[in-house]
């Protein structure tokens, strides 16, 4: 049964932000989607309101013990104006799994495909159509429940916000410096590295700056326990092209599994490329680069799409990937993921939903 989701539209509207100076996440819409979970009860309350400030108590769990859950995807307009969704359902599906991992209540999926749906559709004006532009939709989780002590919450609240994006990097699809973190640990398997909860990036934030102090985009982390396994760059998994076939280190637990990533597999594999999913160490892609056989590095995920990596950078050495130029498969990716999401080219995977 389809939710039943009232509808309280905004008295004013905000003036649309410059479609040429978006950046990322700077920028809401008029309105968002809001439900209630109580234990016992379920979900309930479905409901459109104007975009505001969440009143919550201060001894709110999600405060304290951080149960908190969120995904990432992006509504588009199409070259015919229709309104395109890209994979949403993948996005639903992983953000319950996040749910089993942080004791989170399980969303319905058509449900919560409905409620992004209905939202897009009534902000459908904010949806900016310049190339690279879209619409970003943040469904997130918290826990509501007033109390101080360490267990599931008994309330919790799903909202969904909507803000029109520009590139995610201010280099666009350009190369990136990214930066081989040795002293900081994200993520252990057994963790929650595979989830896309709060805790994982604030983990990241002091690498990060560190990172951007020295010039680089990004930070790429090893792996928690041998500190010498390639897991992912801080918002993007991340692929290696080494003589001629395509390597991305595996879900192994302690790595988010991407959407965009996913996508990428599948296509790489319809045009013919071996890819391997596997444990790669940084001395295998120093061997590779040093060999002549490391063709090209690229990061994937749903705010950049494809994010080429033109410099690695790990202690003293120094990775020049294909000369600090966006590679062929990176550019054939980009142009290919885009373009089914745009609606020039065709989805013969049936990727993309339309609202």
């Amino acid at each position: 049964m389809a939710l039943n989701i009232k509808v309280q539209k905004a008295p004013t509207q905000k003036a649309k932000p410059n479609p040429d100076a978006l950046g990322f996440g700077r920028f809401f819409t008029d309105h968002m989607f809001l439900m209630d979970y109580t234990k016992g009860k379920g979900w309930h309350d479905p409901r459109i309101v104007p975009y505001g400030p969440i009143s919550l108590d201060p001894a709110a769990v999600v405060f304290h013990y951080s149960q908190e859950i969120f995904e990432g995807m992006k509504a588009y307009k199409g070259t015919n104006g229709d309104i395109r969704l890209f994979r949403p359902d993948k996005n639903m599906e992983r953000m319950n799994i996040s749910a089993d991992r942080i004791c989170m209540p399980a969303l319905n999926i058509d449900d919560a495909l409905q409620a992004i749906k209905e939202l897009v559709t009534l902000e459908q004006d904010w949806i900016p159509t310049r190339e690279g532009t879209s619409l970003y939709i943040r469904p997130f989780m918290i826990a509501t429940e007033a109390f101080l002590g360490v267990h599931p919450a008994k309330n919790y609240l799903f909202v969904i916000i909507l803000s029109p994006v520009g590139a995610y990097y201010p280099e666009g699809v350009a190369p990136v410096k990214i930066y081989i973190e040795t002293k900081y640990v994200r993520a252990v398997k057994g963790g929650t590295g595979f989830t896309k909860t709060g805790g994982n990036y604030a983990a990241s934030i002091k690498s990060q700056m560190e990172a951007q102090t020295k010039g680089f985009t990004q930070v790429l982390w090893l792996d928690g326990v041998h500190r010498k396994y390639i897991e992912e760059v801080g918002t993007m998994n991340v692929f290696f092209k080494i003589n001629g076939e395509i390597i991305t280190p595996a879900l192994e637990g302690s790595i988010l599994g991407g959407v965009t990533r996913s996508s990428c597999i599948e296509l790489l594999k319809k045009w013919g490329y071996k890819v391997n999913e596997r444990e790669i160490s940084i001395d295998e892609l120093v061997a590779a680069h040093a060999a002549g056989k490391l063709e090209e590095a690229f990061g994937t995920g749903t705010a950049a799409v494809i994010s080429p990596i033109g410099e690695i950078v790990w202690e003293d050495r120094v990775l020049r990937i294909n000369d600090f130029e966006i590679g062929p498969v990176s550019q054939k990716l980009y142009d290919s993921i885009t373009a089914i999401q745009s609606g020039k080219a065709e989805d013969p995977f049936g990727w993309v939903v339309i609202v």
